[in-house]
């Protein structure tokens, strides 16, 4: 199984460390300060899977997948059905969540030669970018990131290098390792912080990895249960090459997605149990979503389409807030949001600040999950890339197809015709929207120094061993 280092966990957190701090300075009305005002700010927990289908989870559907602990946060939470992600693959999308941003606009619409960042990448997310850990950090959080990174693997790119206090996890996509035949994929690293600690090796590693990495997400919370903290689980799984756990591959036989989406299932489970045992429900913003739609192993009725593309099925996806006293339990909300929108909702949810010297394109949809009254999506436009937008219930692509969501979720019937002042006005946005995302943008950040992988090829020395010459004989630029 997945061999690893000696666990971190005897460490004090960042925000333990600084209450020592304070209590030595003997500065006891500062630290009662503190201490308020750590109990007005929410713990947040944002579970990030990868490749779950639309339909994939009871609350949003399924009759196959048993989610009886995501039940039950949708019944004591509230589902948002009209929520997407900001590209409808796995670099990109991360470039989204944590800027806030279009990834076009921060440089990461692809890797530097392939549609996500490959391991041994040149590029990265850049050290300019305000990233959304780092505005918590600011105001007192501590910050880790436990799964799947994407956003580079040279130091530079690494979490701890944009907001996070801690890291668990692996730097890439669980498929990109040995195994996988069509790539000379290098070793695929366990990494903690900005060591290596292990290497998935085999399928027997794969299957550990959400039961692992809930466990580290646990400790994470125990350590900083004072709080506050924000804790990000990008977790591995359900992309292929799919697996869980023992315990959850022997109920269903055959099916190694199905038991993939019920071992995610108990994970959340398990967060739900381990903030109830510390008190901590009323106090902790719990989100759940995906990366992007699923792909073929995945169920994403009633959408069209799956990942990597710019139908519903590839960027909207499941999501469900819980937050006990501030989330109206039992609800449901259709209005457009996305993971861009986290960034500036946290900062006003924790007293935070939006950076004001670029262009942040999420929008603050506090009012939506808190369920005030007449609370409406911010976006006049909502950008599929560069193909298509959506306006209201519209939705518009470059070549001229219109679709009217509200009516035809699955995008089956193109309504141009019969609406041309309402296919106008779109592509109007749509020019709008590619002329800005086209010259408004921000440089990708580029590795310094030669490019290396995390573990060199085994057998080799010199360059050879950190060579991204893959099986096609390509040679990236």
């Amino acid at each position: 199984m997945i061999s690893q280092k000696k666990d971190l966990s005897d460490i004090p957190s960042r925000r333990s460390f600084l209450n020592i701090v304070g209590t030595l300075a003997g500065s006891l009305p500062l630290f009662a300060c503190a201490q308020e005002e750590r109990i007005s700010q929410p713990n947040i927990v944002l579970y990030f899977i990868d490749d779950l289908g639309f339909a994939d989870i009871e609350p949003f559907g399924s009759k196959k997948n048993r989610t009886p602990n995501l039940n039950r946060m949708a019944a004591e939470g509230m589902r948002l059905t009209s929520f997407y992600v900001a590209a409808p693959l796995c670099s990109p999308s991360r470039a989204a969540l944590m800027t806030g941003c279009y990834p076009i606009r921060v440089g990461l619409e692809e890797g530097s030669w392939y549609g996500v960042l490959m391991p041994g990448d040149a590029h990265g997310i850049s050290a300019d970018e305000i990233t959304l850990p780092q505005i918590l950090q600011r105001v007192g959080y501590s910050t880790a990131c436990i799964g799947k990174w994407h956003l580079g693997d040279q130091a530079e790119f690494l979490p701890t290098r944009h907001g996070f206090d801690y890291y668990y996890g692996i730097p890439y996509s669980n498929d990109m390792w040995p195994s996988y035949e069509r790539w000379n994929f290098p070793p695929l690293p366990l990494l903690r912080n900005e060591e290596v600690v292990g290497e998935v090796k085999e399928m027997g590693d794969q299957a550990a990895l959400t039961r692992t990495l809930t466990e580290e997400s646990i400790s994470f919370i125990n350590r900083n249960s004072g709080g506050p903290f924000f804790l990000y689980v990008p977790h591995a799984m359900v992309h292929w090459p799919h697996a869980a756990s023992a315990q959850f591959a022997d109920r269903s036989p055959g099916d190694s997605y199905r038991a993939a989406v019920e071992e995610i299932d108990w994970s959340v489970g398990r967060i739900m149990q381990t903030l109830g045992e510390l008190n901590l429900d009323e106090n902790t913003l719990f989100i759940f979503t995906s990366d992007n739609g699923g792909d073929r192993s995945a169920d994403n009725r009633p959408l069209r389409g799956y990942k990597s593309s710019t139908w519903e099925g590839g960027m909207r996806v499941p999501t469900i807030a819980r937050w006990p006293g501030q989330i109206p339990a039992g609800t449901v909300c259709d209005e457009v949001a996305s993971t861009m929108d986290f960034l500036p909702t946290f900062a006003k949810l924790v007293g935070g600040e939006v950076p004001t010297d670029r262009i942040i394109d999420g929008k603050d949809m506090s009012a939506l999950l808190l369920g005030k009254p007449g609370a409406k999506s911010e976006y006049d436009a909502f950008y599929y890339r560069l193909d298509a937008v959506r306006a209201g219930e519209w939705k518009f692509f470059g070549d001229g197809r219109l679709y009217n969501l509200r009516k035809d979720i699955g995008e089956t019937v193109d309504v141009a015709q019969q609406n041309p002042k309402v296919a106008a006005r779109l592509r109007k946005l749509l020019e709008q929207g590619r002329k800005d995302l086209s010259t408004n943008c921000r440089p990708v950040g580029k590795a310094e120094g030669p490019l290396r992988f995390l573990i060199p090829r085994p057998g080799k020395k010199g360059a050879e061993a950190h060579s991204r010459v893959h099986m096609l004989g390509l040679e990236p630029e």
